[in-house]
């Protein structure tokens, strides 16, 4: 605890001046302290690792004919959609509910530090581990699971950027609500779970029941989903890639305001 408060405050009292230099102290600090934390650390780095494999045999034994899909198209987007999931909102839902709890929000609010600013502060690891990770899984997918490269990788990047902040904006909203560090992970579960088999990381919706996958296409993960994978098949057409962009900033938008009204900055008892 000693070390806690010693790193938050001196993430606190150094003379900065601009946003940027007061984020980028707060994330240093973040950084330290997550390092210490070995299980959220090994969630958020090692689970997205691993789990493309569990995806390439799932999708070995679908029967992917007619739905213009191929083992590389589903296990890319999905590698990304799990590095979305575990390194940036189940971490950051957690990382977010232990500051609270430790008084590290309510101490920081004190300096010179904005709201947003701790919050996109303390965010800065996680999407920086998402970003890196994405990039690594991707690479990995092409060079040892044949993936193939990206046809329009523009909707590739525009999905993985949208993904970053839809779920660090999500991740607040989820420890918004939780009354530990404990109930935070067990509240992040129903929205990563919900994602993992309704956005098409392992049931693709080309092969779903239509009204079914008009229902998860609504899912704040499926819109990275289809965008990503457009980006690696190509297929995707520019009305489709505008609904996708629409849905992930209607999520966004609607988390923002959550995390605006309801955000709690000390303690919930």
């Amino acid at each position: 605890m000693s070390a806690l408060t010693a790193t938050t405050e001196a993430a606190t009292r150094q003379a900065v001046t601009t946003p940027a230099q007061r984020m980028a102290a707060l994330a240093r600090a973040e950084l330290t302290l997550l390092g210490r934390s070995k299980g959220t650390l090994f969630a958020a780095l090692f689970v997205p690792v691993v789990m493309p494999f569990s995806l390439r045999q799932v999708a070995g034994d679908m029967d992917l004919k007619g739905t213009g899909l191929s083992v590389g198209s589903m296990v890319v987007p999905g590698a990304i959609g799990f590095s979305l999931l575990f390194a940036v909102y189940s971490a950051l839902t957690t990382v977010y509910a232990a500051r609270r709890e430790e008084l590290v929000l309510k101490r920081l609010r004190t300096g010179e530090l904005r709201d947003p600013e701790i919050l996109a502060g303390a965010a800065l690891p996680s999407l920086a581990i998402g970003v890196i990770q994405s990039v690594v899984l991707a690479i990995g997918c092409v060079a040892l699971l044949d993936a193939g490269a990206p046809s329009a990788p523009h909707y590739a990047v525009i999905g993985v950027l949208l993904g970053l902040v839809m779920f660090a904006a999500l991740a607040a909203v989820t420890a918004s609500f939780s009354k530990s560090v404990e109930s935070a992970q067990v509240m992040a579960m129903p929205l990563a779970f919900g994602s993992m088999f309704g956005s098409g990381l392992f049931i693709p919706f080309e092969i779903m029941p239509d009204k079914l996958a008009a229902v998860c296409e609504l899912l704040p993960l499926s819109p990275v989903i289809e965008l990503v994978r457009g980006g690696w098949t190509g297929n995707l057409s520019a009305a489709d890639a505008l609904g996708a962009v629409v849905t992930a900033v209607a999520w966004t938008a609607v988390s923002v305001f959550a995390v605006r009204r309801w955000f709690r900055w000390e303690p919930r008892r």
